[in-house]
C-alpha cells in the first residue's frame, strides 16, 4: 500500500493545507473530515493529510437562495473560501453539491485551486466500474432541477434517472431535513425509499447527491439496498486524497469540472510549491481553477 509521504506533504514546516469549506450543513462537514481521515492510506498519524475545516453554518441556505428568492450565499462562501487560503490552505473542498451552483464565481475568488464535487463523483463512478449506464440522482430540490449533475453526466455519457417533484420533496427533502435536524435515524427510510425506486426505474447506480444523504444512508446498511451507490462525502475525501498521493509521487491531480482537462497548461507536471522556509508559508504554482461547462 502507498502511504503519504511524511516528508513531502506532511512536513509540519510546510504549513500547505486542505481547506474545507463546511457548515453545509455542519454534520456533513464534520462527516467530510471524518471520512478524509477513514479513507487515507496511512499507518500513523503524521501520513494524514494537515486539513483546516471552517465548519460555519452561518451561510445563507444555498436552495433557499435559488429556489425561494433567499438571501445569496455566495459572499459568505467567498469569504469562508478566503479565510482558508490566508490560513494557507492550498487546496480548497467544500462538501456541499449545492454550493456548486456557485462554482465558478467561488474558484474566481481564491488563487487556490477548488476540487469540484460533480468531477469527484463522476471519477467514483468510474472507480467503481461503471464507464456509462443509467444513474439514479438524489439531491436537494436546486440541484436536481437546475441540472447540477445531469449536464455534467450526460456529457460523459451517462443517461440520468431524476425522481420527479413530489419524490423530491417527499423521500429526498425529508431525508436531508431530518439529517439536518439531527435526526438521523428518521433519515433512513425516505431515503431508501427513493432508492428503492430508482431502482425499480433501471437505475445502475446511485448518487448520493447531497452531503447529508450519505449520513442518511449509514455505510453498513447499504449492501441490503441492493444497487451500488456513489457518495459524494466520500467522493470528494477520494479526490482530496487523490491529489495528495499524486503529489508525493511528483505532480498533484486536481478533480476539476468536466471539460477543463484539455485546457491545463502545456509543460511538466504540476509540483507541490517548495516552501519558503522563513515565511512558513507556500508559494503556488497552481492556476486559477477553470469553469465547469455552462
Amino acid at each position: 500500500m502507498h502511504y503519504l509521504g511524511v516528508n513531502k506533504v506532511n512536513s509540519y514546516s510546510q504549513g500547505c493545507y486542505l481547506g474545507v469549506l463546511g457548515g453545509m450543513g455542519p454534520m456533513a462537514g464534520a462527516a467530510f473530515a471524518l471520512r478524509l481521515a477513514a479513507l487515507t492510506p496511512a499507518d500513523a498519524d503524521q501520513q494524514h493529510i494537515p486539513t483546516l475545516l471552517r465548519n460555519d453554518p452561518r451561510i445563507p441556505d444555498r436552495s433557499s437562495a435559488y429556489m425561494a428568492g433567499g438571501e445569496n450565499p455566495l459572499p459568505y462562501m467567498v469569504e469562508g473560501v478566503r479565510f482558508l487560503e490566508r490560513a494557507g490552505a492550498q487546496l480548497i473542498a467544500i462538501p456541499c453539491n449545492t454550493a456548486h451552483l456557485w462554482y465558478d464565481d467561488i474558484a474566481a475568488a481564491t488563487q487556490r485551486p477548488v476540487l469540484h464535487i460533480i468531477q469527484a463523483v463522476i471519477d467514483d463512478l468510474r472507480r467503481l466500474g461503471l464507464q456509462q449506464g443509467r444513474i439514479g440522482l438524489m439531491g436537494t430540490a436546486a440541484t436536481l432541477k437546475l441540472g447540477l449533475y445531469q449536464r455534467h453526466l450526460e456529457a460523459q455519457g451517462y443517461e440520468c434517472i431524476v425522481p420527479d417533484d413530489d419524490e423530491v420533496e417527499r423521500y429526498c427533502m425529508a431525508s436531508i431535513r431530518a439529517v439536518k435536524g439531527n435526526q438521523l435515524e428518521a433519515a433512513f427510510a425516505p431515503a431508501a425509499e427513493c432508492i428503492a425506486r430508482l431502482k425499480a426505474r433501471g437505475a445502475d447506480a446511485v448518487v448520493l447527491g447531497c452531503t447529508e444523504l450519505p449520513l442518511a444512508v449509514p455505510h453498513a446498511l447499504r449492501p441490503s439496498l441492493g444497487i451500488t451507490l456513489t457518495d459524494s462525502i466520500d467522493a470528494l475525501a477520494r479526490a482530496a486524497i487523490a491529489h495528495y498521493l499524486a503529489t508525493d509521487r511528483g505532480g498533484p491531480r486536481v478533480a476539476q469540472p468536466p471539460d477543463n482537462r484539455e485546457n491545463r497548461p502545456a509543460g511538466p507536471p504540476y509540483r507541490w510549491p517548495r516552501i519558503i522556509q522563513e515565511s512558513r508559508t507556500c508559494a503556488t504554482p497552481f492556476p486559477r481553477q477553470c469553469r465547469p461547462p455552462s
